[in-house]
């Protein structure tokens, strides 16, 4: 039977209306909305029409009931976002939520450890409590991507043309996802992945939409990535731009979010703080982040991976058992179906949570 979820699902992918649609595969606009709804079944040559306009395989169509994330997920830019673009994340999100489903079935993978605090729990307390109970400590945290893995995040990758779309999270039963647009700097990525941690930790049982909450969830980002605590012992002045370009590095953020650590933490004046802004916008570094670090990957992928590939698993397999694009599983997975880079001395079969190393 064809699966009207499904026909959704890669419309909204491609960013089309169903006018548009009707008007690519020579339909009428009704016929597309009765499709979508359940009361008609396409006619073959319908079929072929809709796998060639919106690029997915026939059999996509008639596949099992997709998980539909349609609600329930935290995203950052919130003003200029269009609801295309809010659409085409949420539907990959669904296909995310079929592929883990599908990877669960094979592979033992941590599992969350979240701390689930109480809702007043202010943001910089909340993140206190995070590097407690992780024992992460005053240190910076070397690497977002993995820590988020290791402590039963499932992250994936957006690769959206957009940059009006950041990242997103969302929780599904138990389990805690997080979407990371790749479109950006390496710096801007660790920091929303920090920042949908918040929304993970803060907005659990809800409000986890809206400036207010959009606000919290950076104050938890930027408590995170910089303890105060060290902040405050490596920056003891500040009296150039220069300075805080070298100093970032330590904390591996943007110098912008430095600036407004250290401001928000009174080691610099709000004069100050304003004179920055003014110089990084004329350097540009708003827009190129200077001396920038080099983009994280998944380690967890790139281990359930390797593992598939010894065990001839091959990308186009995976691809016809999820009826999926390959781009589609490429754009989820940080591109590492394309050549997954095997961890070091870590050729043994994967099991619960060694799958992640416990350092970062």
């Amino acid at each position: 039977m064809f699966n009207p979820q499904r026909l959704i699902i890669a419309r909204q992918r491609r960013r089309l209306s169903a006018k548009e649609l009707a008007g690519l595969i020579g339909r009428v606009p009704l016929t597309i909305t009765r499709l979508e709804q359940g009361e008609s079944e396409p006619e073959p040559e319908t079929v072929e029409a809709l796998a060639r306009v919106l690029e997915f395989p026939k059999s996509f169509f008639f596949a099992d009931d997709c998980e539909r994330l349609t609600e329930g997920a935290s995203f950052r830019s919130l003003t200029s976002m269009t609801a295309r673009e809010r659409d085409a994340a949420l539907a990959a999100g669904s296909i995310a939520f079929g592929f883990c489903d599908w990877v669960g079935h094979r592979f033992n993978r941590p599992e969350c450890q979240i701390p689930l605090l109480d809702p007043e729990t202010r943001p910089d307390q909340a993140a206190r409590i995070v590097r407690q109970e992780w024992a992460l400590g005053e240190a910076p945290i070397s690497h977002v991507v993995k820590m988020l893995e290791a402590k039963g995040v499932r992250v994936f990758s957006l690769a959206e043309t957009t940059r009006s779309i950041d990242a997103f999270s969302c929780w599904r039963g138990d389990a805690p996802y997080v979407f990371l647009n790749l479109n950006k700097s390496a710096e801007r990525t660790r920091f929303d992945a920090a920042h949908e941690l918040g929304h993970l930790v803060l907005h659990r049982h809800g409000g986890g939409v809206g400036r207010a909450a959009e606000v919290e969830a950076n104050t938890f980002a930027s408590a995170l990535l910089m303890p105060e605590a060290d902040v405050l012992a490596r920056v003891p002045g500040v009296t150039s731009l220069q300075q805080l370009v070298r100093a970032k590095q330590r904390w591996k953020v943007s110098v912008a979010a430095l600036a407004y650590r250290l401001n928000k933490l009174g080691r610099i004046s709000d004069w100050q703080y304003r004179g920055l802004c003014i110089e990084m916008q004329q350097k540009g570094y708003t827009k190129s982040e200077p001396e920038p670090i080099e983009p994280e990957q998944s380690v967890l992928w790139q281990k359930i991976f390797a593992q598939l590939w010894s065990e001839r698993t091959t990308r186009d397999g995976i691809a016809r058992e999820l009826s999926l694009p390959i781009a589609e599983l490429d754009n989820l997975v940080f591109g590492l179906t394309g050549g997954a880079v095997p961890v070091a001395g870590d050729e043994r079969a994967l099991k619960g949570p060694r799958l992640v190393a416990s350092t970062y």
